[in-house]
């Protein structure tokens, strides 16, 4: 029995490493409003491939995926799908730029919107990303083309979960196995 330890340790290990993916709140406690500060929140996070975004908004708000330059302008009437159903996940499928701006213009104006780059760190990435959906592979504007949300119904202002990982850092992972595999050999 002693000598399968270092065997289920390994094995243990091979789930923890293709579970890395992280789900973003969008602006954390204050979501996707116009109170939020979108491009400090987006400072500093390097999203991969398979994370997910989670848009948590109220029913003035709406959120589009849109190409560069209609990002840049905020211009809301060309959108590559739209969701205005307070709950809103985007899971980062491909690698490149992605661009959401809130459907009301004024709002996109007033520092709505996001700019995300999905990095491809296939060291990092889970083993099997979600595939694309039909708006992700230039598919046409339509409500449908974003995933359906959760039957959950609320207002951001209530309490929203903060934007944190449950796994990262493959070499933190590979480091603690190491160190449990020389303990548990004799």
């Amino acid at each position: 029995m002693d000598k399968l330890i270092p065997f289920y340790v390994l094995v243990s290990l091979g789930f923890v490493l293709t579970c890395t993916a992280t789900m973003y709140t969008v602006g954390d406690s204050s979501g996707w409003d116009i109170s939020s500060d979108i491009d400090s929140w987006a400072k500093g996070k390097r999203f991969q491939v398979g994370d997910v975004l989670l848009f948590l908004y109220s029913s003035a708000h709406s959120v589009s995926e849109v190409t560069k330059d209609d990002f840049k302008g905020c211009n809301v009437a060309n959108t590559l799908g739209t969701s205005s159903n307070s709950n809103t996940t985007i899971s980062l499928s491909t690698p490149g730029q992605r661009y959401f701006v809130c459907g009301n213009k004024l709002h996109c104006l007033g520092g709505m919107k996001l700019q995300v780059d999905v990095n491809a760190d296939t060291a990092t990435s889970p083993a099997s990303a979600p595939q694309p959906s039909a708006m992700e592979q230039g598919g046409p504007s339509s409500t449908s083309s974003f995933p359906h949300p959760s039957s959950k119904k609320n207002n951001p202002s209530a309490i929203v979960p903060a934007s944190t990982g449950f796994i990262h850092g493959m070499r933190d992972s590979l480091f603690v196995a190491f160190i449990i595999i020389i303990v548990a050999l004799p």
